[in-house]
């Protein structure tokens, strides 16, 4: 749908474009409850209200891994949605960089969300929803080259938390990597495995495919919380659930 903004997103780490047509609604934040906090490349990033409710119970209830220092706990929490923010600004640009258009960010509980818009082509699509894992590959390296420095010189040994931060750090960008490309529709795997199927089978075709595939995946997901008793991937499962659905229709 040539012109129209489609948000592409991640709930921490898990990758979301929607191609939900005008008029259609879909499952992403927008603007509304949202605080814009920078502007960078022309991108405005916002911030949800609901994030500041995640943030606060997440430091509070992973207190007692830095032995209820708040402020590493704070620090890792922050740094997450920074790799969050990455990610999605490797969306972003990269659609600008095959001559989509991409101008607003929004952060929130359930990561980011890059609203682009690009040229109704599968090699663009596939582009643009690639660069953003690849931003977390890229940070593989770096996040790992840091933390081997640390502890080469000692810095560990001196600030044990710096340790934990540091491998929090670098587990959090693996994970944010591995669930991202899951080929889970809407995750970046699955609309990966979308934009390659279009190639062949056509732009409606792959994305039907894409989204009945994506069931399955949310079926596992429900599988996964019943098993873990985890209430966040009940929210993570609704969430797909709802999106694999509504590119289904389309």
């Amino acid at each position: 749908m040539a012109g129209k903004e489609h948000p592409a997103g991640q709930f921490l780490g898990k990758k979301l474009v929607n191609g939900a047509s005008a008029g259609e609604k879909s499952p992403v934040p927008t603007r509304n409850g949202a605080i814009r906090i920078f502007r960078l490349f022309g991108i405005d990033v916002f911030l949800h209200w609901s994030w500041f409710l995640i943030v606060i119970y997440d430091i509070q209830s992973r207190a007692p891994v830095y032995n209820n220092s708040y402020g590493w706990n704070a620090l890792e929490t922050l740094s997450l949605f920074g790799i969050v923010l990455l990610h999605e600004f490797g969306h972003a640009l990269a659609c600008r960089q095959v001559g989509g258009k991409a101008n607003q960010i929004i952060l929130w509980p359930l990561g980011g969300v890059a609203y682009v818009s690009p040229p109704q082509r599968p090699g663009a699509t596939l582009w643009s929803i690639a660069a953003g894992p690849l931003v977390n590959v890229i940070l593989v390296p770096i996040t790992f080259g840091v933390l081997f420095f640390a502890q080469h010189v000692g810095l560990t040994d001196r600030f044990p938390h710096l340790d934990k931060y540091l491998t929090g750090v670098c587990f959090t960008n693996i994970v944010i990597l591995a669930f991202n490309l899951l080929p889970i529709y809407p995750l970046d795997g699955g609309q990966i495995f979308r934009s390659l199927l279009w190639f062949v089978a056509g732009r409606a075709n792959s994305l039907m495919v894409a989204s009945a595939l994506g069931f399955i995946g949310v079926g596992g997901m429900v599988l996964v919380a019943i098993f873990l008793k985890q209430p966040w991937f009940w929210i993570l499962a609704a969430f797909a659930g709802l999106n694999c659905w509504s590119g289904f229709k389309q």
